[in-house]
């Protein structure tokens, strides 16, 4: 009667068991697909939930617009000899004469070799007085030097360059060689060719981005942009600020996946089905190759487009679902663009939950039956 008795009680915690296990949440990675799409608006949830296909991708294709603007493009080339406030002339003056206004004959005035355009765009000369330099050439102002030292000294002799000085800079910061503020000369007149000066890029070119600020206006793009189109390859001008700095967008990735984690973007561009190979594909074990979601917050005119609609108003909270078993899922999943921001979950096969339900369950009924059989022998 006491091993019946026994008998009795262990199938007795069997059913138990049972039924706390069916009433326990297993561990998981997520939630499972009947969970997301009871969260859809035609459940009273508050998700759009969407299933890809070429319409969707074609209407969900949105990548960064970058590029300069028409003021940018159009800007000409700033004279390299074009003195501006702020900027260094080498400046020196031979006179005829036995005793010169300043110096002896047949000597340079090495006393005058620089002079500095003051803020208003002058300098002073001695003997000549307060000059404007600024918006002269050097041969021009050559002549005005010239010509009013003429009627003090026969036949004065002037050479005049411009040096570089800081009347004519632009300042470049970020991610490059050198940071600082670079003077445009004859080589350095355009955008590559001062990015060069400042020792190039020091981040991956591929995500690396360019802004050109200058007053109010202010225009990104591209460092492969740069090297592909020469028309981006635009003229600088004094008091531009260039800034060099890594893409920061990014996705985040979750669920059956070979690892989970926040993925900066290393392309312009990425698709579905490269964002899941970035973080080790999918877990053979584990994912369900119909259940990938890319979860995102849309823009409301896009939205419009993806349902077909034009009603919605302000970001909407969309769920894209990408089926890799479907005849065309996986060039689907190759075309769907991933954005900043975005979520990329894949949720467990439904076997997957059963086999954990069982293991649970035999190794609680073990457990049970090792509790009974010392409870027997004692």
């Amino acid at each position: 009667m006491i091993i019946k008795a026994s008998r009795g009680a262990r199938v007795l915690a069997l059913f138990v068991i049972a039924a706390s296990v069916a009433g326990c949440g297993l561990p998981r990675s997520g939630p499972n697909k009947r969970e997301i799409y009871a969260g859809s608006v035609e459940r009273q949830g508050n998700a759009f939930i969407v299933s890809v296909n070429d319409r969707v991708t074609r209407a969900t294709a949105v990548v960064p617009a970058l590029g300069f603007s028409s003021a940018f493009l159009n800007a000409g080339v700033v004279g390299s000899d074009d003195i501006r406030a702020g900027d260094v002339l080498g400046l020196t003056i031979w006179e005829n004469v036995d005793d010169g206004l300043l110096a002896v004959a047949g000597a340079p005035a090495t006393q005058l070799s620089e002079v500095q355009v003051d803020g208003a765009g002058f300098i002073f000369v001695p003997y000549a007085g307060r000059i404007k330099a600024a918006g002269n050439t050097p041969e021009a102002l050559r002549r005005i030097i010239t010509e009013k030292l003429d009627a003090q000294t026969p036949d004065p002799q002037v050479s005049v360059t411009r040096l570089a000085g800081d009347g004519s800079a632009v300042t470049l910061m970020g991610a490059v060689g050198g940071q600082g503020v670079y003077p445009i000369e004859r080589p350095t007149r355009t955008l590559a060719a001062m990015l060069a000066r400042a020792g190039g890029i020091a981040i991956e070119p591929e995500t690396a981005k360019v802004t050109v600020t200058r007053g109010n206006q202010t225009g990104t793009i591209w460092l492969t942009d740069l090297w592909a189109h020469p028309q981006l390859d635009i003229a600088l001008r004094p008091g531009d600020t260039i800034v060099v700095e890594q893409d920061d967008r990014s996705f985040t990735a979750l669920g059956a996946t070979g690892g989970q984690s926040r993925v900066k973007f290393d392309t312009q561009t990425i698709s579905a089905i490269e964002a899941i190979a970035q973080v080790g594909g999918l877990n053979t074990g584990l994912a369900d190759p119909t259940g990938v979601f890319v979860f995102r917050n849309e823009k409301a005119e896009i939205a419009n487009m993806v349902l077909g609609r034009s009603d919605l108003r302000g970001d909407q909270r969309m769920v894209y679902v990408l089926n890799l078993t479907a005849p065309t899922g996986m060039f689907e999943a190759r075309d769907f663009v991933i954005r900043d921001q975005d979520t990329v979950y894949v949720t467990e096969a439904p076997f997957v939950q059963w086999t954990k339900t069982l293991g649970a369950l035999t190794g609680t009924a073990n457990s049970a039956n090792s509790v009974a059989a010392l409870s027997s022998g004692s």
